[in-house]
């Protein structure tokens, strides 16, 4: 990756560039089956419709507050580089309360609807689903999302020392968490090519450095598993052989 990257929108555009036809993030969801491989255009063509969505239909701008209450998710991952992008400051787990916009998977709805500001909800079903009824006062994020541009232009150039990130009550700069990605992806023995597995859930640093932040700043790739507990006898070993894994975290 570039030295020159400051922020994380910078270390996804260094992926794209290096080589968009590899595989960016895997995620498997032990619960339904489901599998996922985005690339790095594919995911990078995710992240561009989304970061569409909040900076026009949401009218997002730099420094807003969003509370992400969602699993570790491909979807997620999706939402925290849209963020990145537009210069919204992602707070995970947040207080939608306090938050000018809430993004809420279906178990935080009821949670989600103490924002006053633009509430988004994902069904988090396999192949990116909707709603079978859309739940009252959201928007859909797997309706909205799909008509949404395929290039992604900030209004405003998102500044590398301002607010990107609130996880475990510690706030991060798009430069610091670039900074902090990277020192964790040296710290794992993490480089161009390496296939991490994590089970980590995305409420934490260590959880979003592996299941993320980490895999993107060294070139790598990440094998995002949910409910892992839910494999059978020896599954996770025959995930690790058959996804190449590299590195894990359990």
């Amino acid at each position: 990756m570039n030295a020159s990257d400051r922020t994380p929108a910078d270390l996804l555009r260094s992926a794209l560039a290096a080589d968009p036809a590899r595989p960016l993030v895997t995620f498997y969801d032990d619960a339904t089956g489901e599998r996922v491989e985005l690339s790095v255009a594919t995911f990078a063509n995710w992240v561009a419709k989304t970061a569409n969505l909040l900076q026009g239909d949401l009218a997002a701008e730099p420094g807003d507050r969003l509370a992400l209450l969602l699993p570790a998710h491909w979807q997620s991952a999706v939402w925290l580089l849209a963020c990145h992008s537009v210069g919204v400051v992602a707070e995970v787990g947040g207080d939608p309360a306090g938050a000018d916009l809430v993004v809420a998977g279906p178990d935080a709805l009821e949670a989600a609807r103490a924002c006053t500001g633009e509430r988004v909800a994902l069904a988090l079903r396999p192949l990116g689903g909707r709603f079978p009824q859309p739940p009252a006062g959201f928007q859909d994020y797997a309706v909205e999302v799909p008509s949404q541009g395929d290039r992604f232009a900030p209004y405003a150039p998102v500044d590398p020392a301002g607010a990107a990130l609130v996880v475990d009550g510690v706030e991060l700069s798009a430069a610091e968490l670039v900074e902090r990605a990277r020192a964790d992806a040296a710290a794992l023995g993490l480089e161009p090519g390496s296939r991490l597995l994590s089970a980590l859930p995305y409420d934490s640093w260590e959880g979003l450095a592996r299941g993320l932040y980490a895999p993107l700043a060294s070139g790598g790739s990440v094998v995002l598993c949910r409910n892992a507990d839910q494999l059978a006898d020896g599954g996770l070993e025959k995930r690790i052989e058959s996804e190449r894994v590299t590195h894990r975290a359990l």
